[in-house]
């Protein structure tokens, strides 16, 4: 896997990678575009999500809604790392069980997320999750 960082301007960057997609990032917290940092956390629950919701379709469960509720905590001296972060998942499906659920999460926690998996090495990280049940 490759990637680019180009400077646009300011604090502003364009990362392209190697498939071809391309994100601005922004090094004035934020200002224009997301930091990287925030990139990070977002890179962590869509790793995590895309787990989530392939393990439970795989497994034949009826899914309607994922979505992660990220929340962290970084250092305030420098290098600003994250010290921990949590994972929130809001599933939402049909006669979805709550034991998936769990299975899916805790698998995507212990095995499948190499984004979480890799920042758990020094990082605390949770995860929890609720099932929300559709009429």
């Amino acid at each position: 896997m490759q990637a680019r960082v180009k400077w646009v301007e300011g604090m502003t960057f364009l990362g392209e990678s190697s498939s071809g997609h391309q994100v601005l990032m922004d090094g004035n917290s934020g200002d224009k575009a997301p930091s990287p940092m925030e990139m990070v956390l977002m890179a962590a629950g869509g790793c995590s999500a895309i787990d989530v919701v392939s393990i439970l379709q795989k497994g034949r469960h009826n899914v309607a809604d994922c979505e992660v509720k990220l929340t962290s905590e970084r250092r305030e001296e420098a290098p600003r790392i994250f010290t921990h972060i949590n994972l929130h998942f809001i599933v939402s499906g049909k006669a979805l069980a709550d034991n998936a659920v769990a299975r899916a999460v805790d698998l995507s926690a212990e095995k499948y997320c190499s984004v979480a998996i890799m920042l758990g090495k020094g990082v605390e990280i949770g995860h929890s999750y609720e099932v929300i049940e559709l009429a």
